[in-house]
């Protein structure tokens, strides 16, 4: 007879060195795009992320970078094999989840289990865990040094102990494996919140336990008091107690006079003090439950307290130190996210709202030099109370969410919405396309890695409608809907057979999916796909899944009237379904070989001069020159300043500071200039017969605080204004020369002024200090921007830069009208390209370069096409035949497909010759273009960004190839280009 734990145990630890050895040998070698960049370079020195922060994942991470002994160069390659391991676990605990469900369905008794009931539940764990192995939003994760994998392992574990709980039968190993719990919530606090989410669902296993008789009233209770937990931990607990303890310190501070500090001791020995009473009460009047109670919260206090990590190195002054969360004020504001905004979750407004009014509300504190001071009140926003309504989904008054809204709901300019339109909103795009085909992508199938991609089912493996372009794209993975049928048979066969773990499974799969959406309550758009989030809802189907494989053998074995056999039967025939998974997800899912989320990072940093600052856009922009300058030790003298934060007093006052080898960035305003709450924003108001102002002039009113700037406002605070738009620096251009700034070739292009133009009706904080550090650098230090920045900053710029390669310089310069392209320095630009810039596995085909790489790929060949431009306009027809083709071989439509930057080098190619370069080009792009357009014509699909790119590379080919005499060729694109033109020259949105 098996023994049942002894092989539960060993086919557990078997199926996470699988899973485990899956997700090492797919690991990113380097950092990858978006946060991992960030959370290496913080986790390898603790410093402070972005909030709400994650210290215990720093501080585990932290140790998984030991093991590059020192190197560099390996620390990231490290830190993503943590996440390996820990995904590995989860999938360990997933399996025993299942097996333990799966006991319970079967009501399996300890001793009595039967070689059937044995098979056949290790079949549902092998089946299900493997299916969640290799799903598609769970490896993404599990091969990055991301917060979600370790996430992801505290939600396992706490699930499996819940249900390990369960069958405890002794009081006190019950209540010591509730305090254990209690432990590993507070640890996951953290890590990540999303675990929280969980509670109300685990709060059924409690009382389906302690109540023999359960009904449905009880039950609603439970979710209800699971919900208490859940808001206790989250509202209460992780921002509530900082809270208390900031109003107590000001209280002492202000009011009474006390040093700093002050209230935090009092609060801190009162809290504690009496949470010690109570337990010492507890165990005097032998109240258990209340024991229980104050023990469990003493354990999640001691898992949360992690986060005093966060407030000991802010105070370190670490190069990253976001929000600068240094005293109990800044830390209680990092903790609540606060710099995120808020969203109305159960009564807000239309987009379409008029705000009618704004009222000071609680008031913003800053510590000063002896007390806290009052710099600013949060503003509470009135809509207008016609245009509101409950469970607000359409809410956004952005301009760019306004026209998404309108677009997705068919709603003309200036038609109103109305709450069918809002909860259309809710089902169609909140719930359908940012989840349920998250969803579908995970246990259906997947189109492709284009943006939007819709999910693919079981008819559309055996389609032909799909182009080469998409059946061709490595994502393009269908599963047949096994895993989905698979999922659904467990579903019912769980509801039938034991209806109440099937309520806590469904509350698990709900509360991490469908609530979670209804919570998070996303805008219309977000700058990356979010399935991730969402993780926990598939891990709770993945139970499912599992208990399909005990349905099918449940249903052999009333026909063949022997379970072993067919517990062995259902498993063989679920086998295929997890190496389906595998073989569809592993070539886009082996990060193998992928360097350029490094590269791109180098590069950026390899186009400026020694000791020159670097302005980026945003947080992908960024975090990959964080962790290449923080890990690497590359290029250190280059300071990164990220446009988004430079909005704020903490982020300019550490620009104030050396760091590395970047010496301070000079201002000549001072803190009192730009602390919170003061000039945060200026408004323009041009001044009657004032075209213009001396920026150094403007720089020293502001800094005197000049009444002749001030406007009246309605709350407490005093607002600055901007006299004229138009801010002038004077250049010394005799000085710059002899300096020897001005490129080779530009020297007719100085000018004597520079005219920092503002954009729009204000100026920001940010735009202010770039104002002051242009003006007091005084062009002793170079200053860049990248691409995004340079489009996105309040001020016009783009007539004053050169570009060097992949940033842009900011010169004394100013770029001719008739110019085709931005001014370039060529020598420069050129060297750093052909000579400086890394492109590590971008010719290499069976590399998988997903949507980011193509986006940062694109920024390169562009680039390229620039400096070529350039190149031709000075005559210089080898070094541009030179560059483009050293484009075409370093970034290859082999590995990573011709895109809108190669279409448009085609011109280039024949003017320096390479014609049979152009026509290669030419012909991909056509032909990706054409089937793309066929396809979404034929489907019915609505032209998106990509569409109408591919419309106009063919409108753009036409006449260009038809002037170099490729007549042919031109006509035949002509022919195409006709079946997608309406009469009236426009797309033809109508055909089928």
């Amino acid at each position: 007879m098996l023994n049942y734990k002894k092989v539960n145990n060993l086919t557990g630890w078997l199926v996470f060195l699988v899973a485990t050895l899956v997700y090492v040998l797919t690991v990113e070698q380097t950092a990858s795009f978006w946060d991992p960049g960030e959370f290496i370079a913080v986790a390898y020195k603790l410093q402070v992320p972005h909030p709400p922060g994650a210290p215990f994942f720093l501080l585990i991470y932290r140790m998984f970078g030991f093991l590059a002994f020192g190197d560099g160069l390996q620390v990231a390659y490290w830190m993503n094999i943590g996440s390996a391991l820990f995904s590995g676990f989860t999938i360990l605990f997933l399996f025993w989840s299942i097996t333990l469900l799966g006991r319970k369905l079967f009501q399996m008794k300890n001793g009595q289990e039967t070689k059937g009931h044995t098979i056949t539940v290790l079949g549902a764990g092998i089946i299900g865990s493997l299916v969640y192995t290799f799903s598609d939003s769970f490896w993404f994760s599990a091969v990055e040094a991301e917060v979600y994998a370790m996430s992801s392992f505290f939600t396992a574990i706490v699930i499996w102990a819940l249900l390990k709980w369960d069958v405890i039968e002794d009081p006190r190993e019950e209540n010591r494996w509730m305090i254990f719990i209690a432990y590993l919530v507070g640890l996951s606090i953290g890590v990540h919140l999303l675990n929280l989410v969980a509670l109300p669902a685990l709060a059924l296993i409690y009382y389906f336990k302690k109540y023999p008789n359960p009904n449905l009233k009880g039950g609603i209770i439970a979710m209800a008091l699971g919900g208490a937990a859940l808001i206790i931990i989250n509202n209460i607990i992780i921002p509530g107690l900082p809270s208390l303890a900031g109003s107590m310190e000001i209280f002492f501070v202000n009011s009474i006079g006390l040093p700093f500090g002050s209230g935090i001791i009092v609060f801190s020995a009162l809290f504690l003090g009496s949470l010690i009473l109570g337990i010492l009460y507890s165990i005097k009047k032998q109240k258990v439950i209340l024991n229980t109670i104050l023990l469990s919260l003493t354990f999640i206090l001691i898992g949360y307290g992690s986060y005093a990590l966060i407030v000991i190195r802010a105070n370190q002054d670490p190069v990253i130190n976001e929000n600068a969360p240094k005293d109990i004020i800044s830390y209680i504001s990092y903790l609540k996210r606060e710099q995120y905004g808020y969203r109305p979750l159960l009564h807000g407004q239309y987009f379409t709202a008029d705000l009618v009014e704004q009222t000071e509300g609680a008031p913003v504190y800053l510590k000063g030099k002896d007390k806290y001071e009052i710099v600013d009140y949060n503003l509470v926003n009135k809509y207008d109370p016609n245009k509101t309504t409950i469970l607000p989904r359409i809410y956004s008054t952005q301009e760019r969410h306004k026209q998404i809204y309108r677009s997705k709901l068919g709603l003309s300019e200036g038609q109103e919405p109305t709450f069918g339109d809002n909860l259309y909103f809710m089902f169609s795009h909140q719930l359908g396309h940012m989840y349920w085909r998250y969803f579908m992508w995970n246990f259906s199938g997947r189109e492709s890695d284009f943006s939007d991609a819709p999910w693919l089912g079981i008819a559309d493996a055996f389609s032909d409608k799909f182009p080469d372009y998409i059946k061709e794209n490595k994502a393009h993975n269908n599963y047949l809907m096994l895993p989905l049928i698979l999922g659904i048979i467990g579903l019912f066969f769980q509801a039938k057979y034991d209806p109440r773990s099937f309520y806590v499974t469904l509350m698990l799969f709900l509360m991490m999916g469908v609530i979670l959406v209804l919570y998070l309550n996303s805008p219309p758009v977000e700058p990356r796909e979010r399935d991730y989030i969402y993780v926990g809802s598939f891990y709770a189907f993945a139970i499912w899944v599992g208990l399909g494989v005990m349905a099918l053998a449940h249903l052999i074995g009333k026909l063949n009237k022997n379970l072993a056999v067919a517990g062995v039967i259902a498993t063989l025939v679920s086998f295929p379904v997890p190496v389906l998974m595998a073989q569809q997800n592993w070539n886009d899912h082996n990060r193998q070989g992928r360097y350029f989320s490094v590269d791109s990072a180098r590069n950026f940093l390899a186009s400026c001069a020694p000791n020159a600052i670097l302005f980026t856009g945003g947080d992908n922009d960024t975090f990959p020159l964080w962790y290449v300058q923080e890990v690497e030790g590359f290029r250190t003298d280059v300071r990164v300043i990220v446009l988004s934060y430079f909005d704020t007093d903490w982020y300019v006052g550490q620009m104030t500071r050396k760091v590395n080898e970047s010496e301070a960035i000079p201002f000549s305003l001072e803190y009192k200039n730009y602390k919170k709450g003061t000039n945060d924003v200026l408004y323009v108001m041009e001044r009657e017969g004032l075209e213009a102002i001396s920026a150094k002039e403007y720089l020293k009113l502001i800094k005197n605080e000049s009444d002749l700037l001030k406007l009246s406002s309605s709350n407490r605070t005093s607002i600055n204004m901007v006299p004229a738009r138009n801010l002038i620096l004077d250049v010394d251009t005799q000085k710059v020369f002899n300096d020897g700034l001005i490129p080779e070739g530009m020297e007719d292009l100085m000018v004597n002024q520079i005219n920092m133009r503002v954009k729009g009706s204000y100026m920001t904080k940010g735009s202010l200090m770039l104002v002051d550090l242009i003006t007091t650098n005084n062009w002793e230090r170079p200053i860049y921007f990248n691409n995004t920045s340079l489009a996105t900053i309040g001020l016009d710029l783009e007539d004053y830069v050169v570009m060097e390669g992949l940033t842009y310089r900011l010169l004394p310069v100013r770029k001719p009208q008739e110019a085709r392209t931005e001014l370039v320095n060529t020598d420069l630009a050129y060297k750093n390209i052909m000579e400086d810039f890394a492109f590590r596995g971008m010719d290499n085909p069976n590399n998988y370069f997903d949507d980011e790489y193509r986006r940062f790929v694109s920024n390169h060949r562009s680039a390229i096409n620039s400096v070529a431009i350039a190149l031709l306009d000075e005559g210089d027809m080898e070094k541009a035949a030179g560059i483009l083709k050293h484009g075409l071989t370093v970034m290859p439509d082999k590995a990573i497909a011709y895109d809108l930057a190669n279409g448009q080098s085609v011109p280039l190619l024949f003017e320096v010759g390479e014609d049979d370069l152009a026509l290669d080009i030419v012909e991909k792009i056509s032909v990706k273009s054409v089937q793309m357009l066929d396809f979404y014509i034929r489907t019915g699909r609505d032209f998106d960004r990509e569409a109408m790119i591919s419309m106009e590379m063919l409108r753009y080919f036409v006449p260009l190839l038809e002037e170099r005499g490729y007549t042919e060729l031109s006509a035949q694109l002509k022919k195409d280009l006709e079946r997608f033109l309406g009469p009236d020259g426009g797309m033809n949105m109508n055909r089928r």
